[in-house]
């Protein structure tokens, strides 16, 4: 699958290109040609779209919208496999609505399952890969190996090799709903036919015995979705969504189904039956022996002689007997062949190594072939280019009766991921650690995220990002610990105020200087001497944040002070001139009767001692120092 640009529409699309080794059958090709126009014709919100099928002399490829999401297998595993019913509803209706369209034009998807579905950023969900699964078996019903890869969602028909329809979707669909409602998938074993035989074998656990907190409705909706008789289920997507609508918008509705039917059904079988042992979380279920019914289909498959789906059944029926049974026939065979003996060889263990090394190996000449999976794989315990796992795994004993080489298929590392510390400086603590949780290329580090110790720091406010280690720039690998080191804001520090009464503002200033302080001055009209502070704006003692502003009132020197002079004006026939003279500026004057009497003046002059002298008619009656205060 290539990312690509239309440069027609100029889009973004995605290109799948058919393998080469398929490529060169011209039957299959015809077919995913065919299947793949077939499917070009859906057009639905909730189905990858399909916008062009095209071949060349070499190549068959389809060209299709680009998802910016992740599966929803991904999505599981990234909530921890554990989704709410009501996230489970919103995807399950979404892809019951997608299997709707593609049914109702005869399209029919065979490999339902977590991994075909991708979620959204929005949330939304589109199925992907209508028509591929039967191009890939060849338009058959048989147990193919890409079926025995999804055989955990296969429906009951197709593990039995019968004809498939429309209701193969609903089963698989329900197995999805179980899923992300229990957390666990209904039927598990030690190989994909054990898996495959419980699907028409036995009964899964019900939700609620898993998860009591499921809605009783939405469980029946799942149980009935995932009965193993097809004609007990829904008949059409539609009628399951109906179904969903109605608990969506009453989740205490109840339908005519339930777990325990499924279990009464199954238990109602005339004809002797025998119990296979419980895998997994499934419950037994008897198994017939008896040949089933040929379905319409089936029927005509026979008339077209073959017979080749009677084969098909005794051998899932066989397997169905258990590990025992099938030993036993293979000894059968193996008698047959006349005591022929068949070498047996033990698989080396190559995890570890380099392709080349393990080509190397003398256990592997002549006997075992490397194969690299295309698939490369991020590993913490590997660096890149050794071998993290294979299959099968060391130790197995393989037989050969051929000349051809046992492959030996190994998935090689690309080393841990790794990506580039970005600069997280400034920013809100908790979006940055969204940053290094969501942004892609870092996401996928698994980084363990940590709070450092908060520290002041005077450029970074208070719960923002103040530093981080390791540093912006610094190289990231899978598993790292990052620390985020958040702000107080710039550190708070008191100094305690000072008395500066009298002092002048030079003075002030250089003591403010001193307490971390700012100082602010204020003019007001008064007696005393000019320049000296008379008021400050916080008291002494008390304890000020530094950088505070301290307003300081000082004396502009210029307010004089009033003060009342008496003395008795001497008789005279005439009238007398009074003047009172401070510092020899005449601060009073007036004229008199000459039998005036007591004299009471009111003179100004500035704080201090000054001389004054009293003149009567020119002649002086008195001379003294006198002093003017507050």
């Amino acid at each position: 699958v290539y990312k690509a640009r239309d440069h027609r529409l100029n889009r973004l699309v995605a290109i799948k290109i058919l393998r080469e080794e398929l490529a060169q059958d011209a039957e299959f090709r015809r077919r995913f040609h065919d299947e793949s126009q077939a499917v070009a014709m859906l057009s639905h919100p909730n189905i990858v779209a399909v916008y062009d099928v095209s071949r060349s002399s070499e190549l068959e490829y389809i060209v299709m919208e680009l998802i910016d999401g992740i599966t929803l297998k991904q999505y599981m595993q990234r909530k921890g496999n554990k989704l709410n019913w009501r996230e489970a509803l919103h995807f399950i209706t979404q892809i019951t609505k997608a299997l709707g369209h593609a049914h109702s034009r005869g399209i029919i998807h065979r490999d339902i399952k977590p991994h075909n579905i991708m979620v959204l950023r929005d949330g939304s969900v589109k199925v992907a890969d209508f028509g591929i699964a039967r191009v890939a078996s060849g338009g058959h019903s048989t147990l193919t190996q890409e079926a025995l890869g999804s055989v955990h969602y296969i429906s009951p028909e197709q593990a039995k090799g019968e004809h498939t329809d429309n209701r193969s979707d609903i089963y698989s669909a329900g197995v999805v709903l179980y899923e992300m409602l229990t957390s666990r998938l209904p039927f598990e074993g030690d190989s994909p036919m054990a898996v495959a035989i419980q699907h028409f074998s036995a009964v899964p656990l019900s939700p609620r015995e898993l998860n009591p907190d499921i809605p009783e409705a939405l469980e029946q909706i799942c149980m009935k979705a995932m009965t193993a008789d097809r004609n007990r289920r829904y008949s059409s997507a539609d009628e399951m969504l109906s179904d969903l609508e109605a608990f969506r918008k009453d989740p205490t509705v109840s339908f005519d189904y339930s777990a325990e039917d499924l279990r009464r059904e199954r238990d109602r079988e005339d004809e002797p039956t025998q119990n296979i042992p419980n895998v997994g979380a499934a419950r037994p279920r008897p198994v017939r022996y008896a040949s089933p019914p040929l379905e319409e289909d089936d029927e005509e498959d026979e008339r077209r002689g073959g017979g080749w789906w009677k084969v098909l059944v005794m051998i899932v029926l066989v397997a169905a007997v258990g590990y025992f049974g099938v030993t036993r026939l293979y000894q059968g065979i193996m008698d047959s062949f006349a005591q022929q003996e068949i070498p047996e060889y033990t698989v080396p263990s190559v995890v570890g190594k380099t392709v080349e090394e393990a080509m190397a190996l003398e256990e592997i000449e002549g006997v075992f072939e490397i194969v690299e999976n295309s698939v490369h794989e991020y590993s913490t315990q590997y660096p890149a280019g050794q071998i993290i796992k294979q299959d099968p795994e060391a130790d197995r004993i393989k037989k050969t009766a051929s000349t051809e080489l046992i492959p030996i298929t190994v998935t090689v590392s690309m080393g841990s991921r790794s990506g580039a510390m970005p600069n997280l400086v400034g920013q809100e603590g908790r979006g940055a650690r969204l940053i290094l949780e969501q942004t892609k290329g870092l996401s996928e580090l698994n980084l363990v995220i940590s709070e450092g110790e908060e520290e002041y720091n005077d450029d970074v406010p208070a719960g923002y990002v103040a530093r981080t280690e390791p540093a912006e720039g610094a190289e990231l690998s899978e598993g790292d610990q990052v620390t985020l080191y958040l702000s107080l804001g710039p550190e708070i520090k008191y100094s305690t105020m000072v008395s500066c009464l009298g002092q002048d503002m030079e003075e002030v200033r250089r003591l403010m200087e001193e307490l971390h302080l700012k100082a602010e001055f204020v003019k007001e009209e008064s007696a005393k001497p000019a320049g000296q502070v008379i008021r400050q704006s916080v008291e002494p003692n008390t304890e000020v944040e530094e950088g505070t502003t301290i307003t300081f009132t000082y004396s502009d020197g210029e307010k004089l002070i009033s003060k009342t002079v008496g003395f008795n004006v001497p008789f005279s026939p005439e009238d007398v001139h009074v003047e009172i003279l401070l510092d020899e500026v005449v601060a009073y004057e007036k004229d008199l009767p000459g039998d005036y009497g007591r004299l009471e003046a009111v003179i100004q002059a500035k704080p201090g001692e000054h001389r004054m002298r009293i003149l009567a008619d020119g002649q002086q009656w008195s001379d003294e120092t006198v002093t003017f205060s507050e």
